[in-house]
């Protein structure tokens, strides 16, 4: 059976730098970090007392008060980013099957807020169980799909992939795979976090895995620099609408780009650590390339998973030093996360926005923070330090790695007629 082609129709993202895909980009391009001390709750005995906070969100934006306090942070999110990619696709009820569009969604975590409060008003109570009746409804990480599924009516495949930080790259593969078989015509797909909380920040120090650069929030998530030492959480929703190329063109939408290709692996090595030589991350970019039938020598971007960890930096870069070979030196890589911090399972699905715009401006964001030269790093990597970069892009691959060892890798280009 020939596969169909997938094609990029709409995108909307909320993210610490910007509450829509134009703020977005914009911060990206100017490198506006997203990083300040936590406003949610007192930090004054945490170790890490700053994040990347979504700012100035009005859930009462999309729905009433009533609807919104049954959605937990991370699902109002998600039902933002769609909002707008939706729009931006020009979907209507009238112009899809709904039976043919599915909500395909990535969360690593989900409604970690609800848990967390409905657990301590449990603990602070006489031992009488005493919980919200959207307790369950609220943190579940399928829910968002579900909201976004019943707000407007589709009714073709409808779930949440949860591999970590992987998992909305993981949702977007898999929505690239139900269109190219035939299954849909539309799938909106992407991811959102709300792990901004006292769990989530005291979960992620006890790990020794956050930034404590408290004095600099700022300049804290400094991917592929000598001095990094450790990510920024971030929170936030990235969407994109995925379509069947010809379903598209019969409705006359515009067309971002095309999904080339995606590609899955593990590390099978441990638990939060990335192999050494991150021979999990070879095997995930190689199996990308393959099922794009693309050869190395054509990629112009790489948009890496870059946490700003000691481990995972050097890892990455030793990876893609390993497929791309003399290449490398001539493909434009950078780090998002060093503006937006690191969004879990929502991280996939903003950078590969941040790829596709890449491709559609021209402009390669930077990666901001970086002042101290990491002598285990290939120096003659262009890693799109502190200033944009002018690139004609007509491929871009995004990586995400979670926990556990999970890798997926999407590849976007330019459109051929």
């Amino acid at each position: 059976m020939a596969l169909k082609r997938v094609v990029v129709t709409g995108l909307g993202a909320l993210t610490p730098i910007g509450n829509s895909i134009e703020e977005y980009w914009d911060g990206l391009v100017n490198g506006r970090s997203g990083a300040a001390p936590i406003t949610y709750y007192d930090t004054e005995k945490h170790k890490t007392k700053f994040a990347c906070e979504v700012k100035n969100f009005n859930i009462e934006t999309y729905m009433d008060r009533k609807e919104a306090r049954r959605l937990d942070k991370f699902a109002q999110y998600a039902i933002a980013a769609s909002d707008e990619a939706i729009k931006d696709a020009g979907i209507t009820g009238e112009n899809v099957d709904k039976y043919r569009v599915g909500v395909i969604w990535g969360a690593g975590i989900g409604g970690l807020e609800t848990f967390q409060e409905e657990v301590m008003y449990y603990a602070k109570g006489d031992g009488t169980p005493k919980f919200n009746p959207f307790f369950i409804p609220k943190m579940i990480a399928d829910i968002a799909p579900a909201h976004i599924s019943m707000r407007n009516g589709f009714m073709g495949p409808n779930y949440t992939t949860v591999s970590a930080c992987a998992s909305s790259a993981n949702a977007l593969i898999d929505a690239f795979n139900y269109i190219r078989l035939g299954m849909c015509d539309v799938i909106i797909s992407g991811g959102s976090e709300a792990a901004v909380t006292i769990a989530g920040m005291g979960g992620f120090n006890s790990m020794h895995a956050l930034s404590t650069r408290n004095e600099s929030p700022e300049t804290a998530s400094r991917p592929f620099d000598a001095t990094r030492d450790g990510f920024v959480l971030g929170e936030g929703a990235g969407a994109l609408v995925l379509e069947e190329y010809e379903h598209a063109k019969a409705r006359g939408a515009k067309i971002y780009c095309e999904i080339g290709g995606g590609g899955m692996s593990s590390d099978a090595y441990h638990l939060t650590a990335p192999h050494p030589e991150g021979i999990g991350v070879i095997a995930v970019m190689n199996n990308t390339l393959r099922d794009a039938g693309m050869k190395p020598e054509e990629v112009d971007h790489i948009n890496t998973h870059g946490t700003s960890t000691p481990l995972g930096d050097v890892a990455e870069l030793k990876a893609i030093s390993a497929v791309f070979g003399e290449h490398a030196k001539n493909i434009n890589i950078n780090s998002t996360k060093s503006m937006t911090g690191h969004l879990l399972g929502a991280a996939g699905a903003i950078e590969a926005i941040a790829s596709i715009l890449a491709m559609k401006h021209g402009i390669v964001p930077p990666t901001i923070n970086h002042s101290t030269v990491d002598e285990n790093i290939d120096p003659s990597l262009n890693l799109t330090l502190n200033k944009p970069q002018k690139r004609d892009v007509k491929v871009a691959m995004s990586n995400t790695f979670g926990f556990g060892g999970h890798n997926a890798c999407v590849l976007f280009k330019k459109i051929e007629e």
